[in-house]
């Protein structure tokens, strides 16, 4: 039972990646958001993989998974995310430049911190983790409740919802090991996974509400340039 609850929300995780990820980028053209929403369903098909092969840290194939984990846990869905956000929150868009740089330093990061390994515990890592964890929680309240105001409490109240489990799991992953969990951690890695995957589908529908309001009382800025109006179009 444990082994299939896990595999269903990595199975969950995956499916709001890639679904809502493609939705970015084919209806929004939000590249930052529809690119950070795949990879994170792509580093959930490679933790699949891995865990059904043994979830051995010594396989080559865990440096991949850290290197996923971190990459999203420390930039990914910090810094891009609300970047990402920041497209329906103040219509601003960063530059080609700016979305480059970005994924380049999750790179960077990833690398970094994947070298530290699995599931042993090092204090400089799950430091900053929780501290761009809790830096950027404020602003995804913020997005809720901008949300909120727009008339669609739904999405709000689950993007809050999913912005507070998140931010317990980021405590919880370092800090506070659950009691009765196995080597491999499979309670958490569930509880996480299936957060990762709620957090990813109602920021979609959120991001959607909140662009639909924009858009429908005007507050879209008029298109300047050929290049713009095609990314504003749906």
């Amino acid at each position: 039972m444990k082994s299939a609850l896990f595999i269903a929300a990595d199975l969950w995780m995956i499916f709001a990646g890639f679904f809502c990820g493609w939705r970015f980028l084919r209806r929004y053209r939000n590249h930052l958001l529809g690119l950070e929403w795949m990879i994170v369903g792509t580093s959930g098909v490679n933790f699949l993989v891995w865990a059904l092969r043994g979830g051995d840290e010594a396989d080559p194939q865990a440096r991949l998974v850290f290197f996923f984990d971190t990459f999203s846990r420390g930039v990914g869905i910090t810094l891009i995310l609300v970047m990402g956000l920041l497209r329906v929150t103040h219509r601003y868009k960063p530059s080609p430049v700016a979305d480059i740089a970005a994924f380049a330093l999750a790179t960077v990061a990833g690398l970094y911190f994947s070298g530290f390994g699995g599931h042993a515990f090092h204090l400089g890592p799950a430091i900053f983790f929780v501290t761009v964890n809790a830096l950027t929680t404020p602003f995804l309240i913020y997005f809720a409740w901008r949300v909120w105001n727009a008339g669609a409490r739904g999405p709000a109240v689950w993007a809050g919802l999913a912005t507070v489990a998140g931010a317990v799991i980021a405590v919880t992953y370092d800090f506070f090991p659950l009691p009765g969990d196995d080597a491999h951690r499979t309670i958490f890695a569930t509880a996480a996974l299936a957060t990762w995957g709620t957090q990813m589908f109602v920021y979609f529908f959120a991001y959607r509400a909140l662009d639909r309001h924009d858009r429908t009382t005007g507050t879209v800025p008029v298109p300047t340039s050929l290049s713009t109006a095609g990314e504003e179009s749906r």
